[in-house]
């Protein structure tokens, strides 16, 4: 982390759900670094134990706390916030990153698997921005960065309940914009292309795919021709949330290599 700009959130405070791994690991870790406390919130009581002691190595000088919670539960939503305000006195950004995946043909998809899905990808965030808006309405600098997806955007197959969920998190993203800029909020969202996150990892290894033919699978969804890293996707999130971005509100942001235009 050497090469850091230090100090871009200083003075702030940070809500990162799905902070256990992948993307909401990698933009808490560099949330840390850019001078914010964070609260990290994740459904993975020990997966996201783990992060914390990783954190706390990696920026010996953060202040960082954990919260679990299931996002698709109001209730915890407002625990989670609560003990925010307890444990690291304000709160200043959210980041709505928490997500469940689906795949199959919509052909095959039952009110269960659409229920499972939309209940973490959307209501959870909602959730989240419900239990943090007085909190963020009194900061005077408030951020809501929501974490969608490219395919949110362009569309594909065998994905249409995460895909969709991801579309509806924009429209939600553009509502904010328009009811909380009077209270000087700002809501924007990131559109990630294909993210070689632990998930991806993992799930490659259990179906047996050599980590050479994973990596070649994405040749062809971007215009750079690879998967990005958790970082190179928390770096714009970082970006929104500061105040480098102050004038930036209801805004997607894509982040796909420029999958949106092939």
């Amino acid at each position: 982390m050497s090469s850091v700009v230090k100090g871009r959130l200083a003075g702030r405070t940070a809500l990162v759900t799905g902070a256990a791994a992948g993307i909401g690991a990698a933009t808490a870790r560099l949330f840390c670094a850019e001078g914010a406390q964070v609260l990290l919130v994740d459904r993975d009581e020990e997966a996201l134990e783990q992060q914390l002691n990783k954190l706390r190595g990696v920026v010996p000088s953060a202040r960082v706390e954990m919260f679990t919670a299931d996002v698709a539960v109001d209730t915890e939503a407002e625990a989670a916030v609560q003990h925010c305000l307890r444990t690291l006195g304000a709160l200043d950004t959210l980041v709505n990153n928490a997500a469940r995946r689906h795949q199959g043909p919509l052909s095959e998809t039952r009110p269960e698997d659409w229920r499972a899905v939309l209940d973490v990808n959307l209501i959870g965030a909602a959730n989240f921005c419900r239990a943090a808006l007085p909190a963020l309405r009194a900061s005077a600098r408030g951020s809501i960065v929501n974490v969608s997806s490219c395919y949110a955007e362009t569309g594909r197959k065998g994905m249409a309940i995460y895909d969709a969920s991801k579309a509806a998190m924009l429209a939600l993203t553009r509502t904010l914009a328009h009811e909380e800029a009077q209270h000087k909020v700002r809501a924007n969202a990131v559109c990630p292309g294909a993210t070689l996150t632990d998930f991806q990892l993992t799930r490659a290894r259990a179906a047996g795919t050599p980590l050479d033919q994973l990596l070649e699978a994405r040749k062809d969804t971007s215009l750079i021709g690879r998967w990005a890293t958790p970082e190179e996707i928390a770096w714009p999130i970082l970006w929104l949330a500061s105040s480098e971005a102050s004038y930036i509100t209801g805004t997607t942001l894509s982040v796909d290599g420029g999958l949106h235009v092939m």
